[in-house]
């Protein structure tokens, strides 16, 4: 029966159904064949999935980063960073990683990032001599950065499945995306240089500290989030919703940017993009109650713990597993179907949760540049007018930037435990 379903899942899959649903079927399926569980158990299972106080942030940080969007927020962001490293050679690329990184510190979702930024940036780059493929590859990637710098909508659903620290997961993903975006930049002045790209005029002294003490307010977001969760003040949860709050706030009375008109789009773009992660999320849960019946998690663990003797061949393909499950699925399906797999393998291994947290939110972020699923490269293979095909190819140099960062993080784990150890920070 279990080959039948797996069959299913492939086929509907295939033909293009849309994986939250694939799930639910399956689910459905699965348990019907089951004389002890009732069918009943799949609606039970999905409401339970989603009665959880953390996962309120999901929906509550998407809506800040559509308020960021709409209140113009993102381009006070953007106009920082291009008088910080427009200077350098391919200064709007340059500009257009670094704004990713502080975009990242605010909304936990990189698909807004991909396209707030995007629709903004792109353009300018095509205008200013930049070819479509390094305009679309380089913010396709660099939005991937979203997930991996605090706050992260990815590492909160992995915290609730492992029951690991979210402020500890946050700590531990700041140097990691911190060194892919350096790397990105680094690759970025290389190619500008072998492709000619222009640089950007000069700003004087005052005028960067304008552009600085312009954005700073937007740039506190990232000061209340972060702060507030490793210092105990207020749950991930709590401060999704003082997030919202205060971009809101200064969109609204301070850059006066938004207007009342606009916040029915603003819902309704947040509802529609929250609901399509908590609805895979519902549906995984019970797909989770199928998998526990058949006590996949210890069957996992007695394969790896019996056929893989080191720690490290075990991350290898962890690592490997995601790649492949990132490219066709979302990060939260995939963790909520998966994680609790791997869970008892990774502790047989004694393999830290907050470190296999971070490995596995920067393995799926690969996957939101790759098709077919790839959301990132799909908004801003649209916005730039590039094909898929050619989009993926012109991403690549980056996605091998990632990758390689995440090989160092994974095997050099004081890395990620460096700024968790330093500050200490705890959250629900």
């Amino acid at each position: 029966m279990g080959i039948l379903l797996v069959l299913v899942f492939v086929l509907l899959l295939v033909i293009g159904v849309p994986i939250a649903f694939v799930i639910g079927i399956v689910s459905l399926l699965g348990i019907m064949t089951i004389p002890d569980l009732p069918e009943v158990i799949v609606p039970m299972k999905m409401v339970n999935g989603l009665d959880s106080f953390v996962l309120l942030a999901v929906p509550l940080f998407i809506l800040a980063a559509n308020i960021m969007n709409s209140g113009k927020i993102s381009e006070k962001m953007i106009d920082l960073a291009l008088a910080i490293v427009g200077p350098l050679k391919g200064g709007l690329a340059q500009s257009n990683i670094l704004v990713s990184m502080m975009f990242a510190g605010v909304s936990g979702a990189a698909q807004a990032d991909t396209a707030g930024t995007g629709k903004v940036l792109i353009p300018s780059m095509l205008k200013n001599g930049y070819s479509k493929e390094t305009s679309v590859g380089v913010t396709a990637a660099s939005s991937t950065i979203g997930v991996i710098i605090p706050p992260s909508i990815p590492m909160i659903i992995f915290a609730g499945i492992a029951n690991a620290s979210i402020g500890a997961l946050f700590l531990g993903g700041i140097i990691p995306g911190i060194l892919i975006g350096l790397a990105m930049m680094v690759f970025v002045y290389f190619l500008a240089r072998k492709k000619n790209y222009p640089t950007s005029k000069k700003l004087a002294g005052k005028e960067i500290t304008a552009k600085f003490l312009d954005a700073l307010p937007a740039l506190l977001t990232i000061v209340i989030i972060i702060g507030g969760i490793t210092s105990g003040i207020f749950t991930a949860t709590e401060s999704a919703a003082i997030a919202s709050i205060y971009t809101f706030l200064i969109s609204m009375f301070y850059y006066k940017s938004l207007k009342l008109k606009d916040l029915p789009k603003i819902i309704f773009d947040t509802l529609a993009l929250s609901s399509l992660s908590l609805f895979a999320l519902a549906t995984a849960s019970a797909l989770g109650e199928l998998l526990s019946y058949y006590q996949l998690g210890t069957l996992a663990q007695d394969f790896f713990t019996d056929n893989i003797g080191s720690k490290w061949l075990f991350i290898l393909l962890i690592i490997a597993f995601f790649l492949i499950i990132g490219t066709f699925m979302d990060a939260i399906p995939a963790m909520i179907l998966f994680v609790p797999v791997i869970l008892p393998a990774a502790a047989a291994f004694n393999i830290d949760p907050v470190h296999l947290g971070i490995i596995v939110v920067i393995t799926l972020a690969i996957g939101l540049a790759t098709p077919p699923y790839g959301l990132c490269l799909l908004i801003a293979s649209k916005i730039g007018g590039l094909s898929v095909e050619r989009s993926f190819v012109a991403v690549i140099p980056y996605l091998l930037i990632i990758l390689a960062v995440l090989l160092l993080v994974a095997f050099v784990p004081s890395i990620i435990h460096f700024i968790p150890d330093l500050i200490g920070g705890n959250a629900e």
